[in-house]
């Protein structure tokens, strides 16, 4: 088969696929560790502490000529950016702090109280910014402990 004849058949199936689902974590969730705080909360989690946080994200798009919906390796890479860092809201007097001691570049600064909610919405619109035009719908879960989930699903 020539390679015309090869990018032609890629290029028929993807056409007859339509869009396809690509769930990454589903049955085993990508890990990740991170410290944060919710500054105006009254209980515990005012405190810095951290979490082993487990993320999954369901894609939906086309096909690309590879025979995918993204490659896994393009996802994971903006999960990995919040791996060992500390997750701060914006106007937190920590950030500050971390920039004083010389790690500023050991925080991630939101725009909102870094829930797992909000992480969730948060890493949702990072994989839109970072993914082909192909991905149609993208719906992220994070997982702060296993009582404690929140998602787009």
């Amino acid at each position: 088969m020539t390679q015309s004849a090869l990018g032609d058949d890629r290029e028929t199936l993807a056409s007859r696929a339509g869009e396809r689902v690509l769930h990454i974590g589903r049955d085993r969730p990508i890990r990740i560790s991170a410290g944060h705080r919710l500054l105006h909360h009254d209980g515990k989690c005012s405190r810095p502490h951290g979490h082993n946080y487990e993320i999954s994200i369901r894609l939906v798009g086309d096909l690309t000529e590879e025979g995918w919906v993204v490659d896994k390796g393009e996802v994971t890479a903006v999960i990995d950016e919040w791996d060992h860092m500390f997750l701060l809201e914006d106007g937190d007097p920590l950030v500050d702090a971390f920039d004083a001691a010389g790690d500023a570049d050991a925080t991630v600064v939101l725009d909102a109280p870094p829930t797992a909610e909000v992480m969730s919405v948060v890493l949702e619109e990072k994989l839109a910014a970072a993914l082909p035009d192909t991905v149609s719908d993208i719906a992220v879960e994070v997982s702060e402990t296993s009582e404690l989930c929140g998602s787009g699903f």
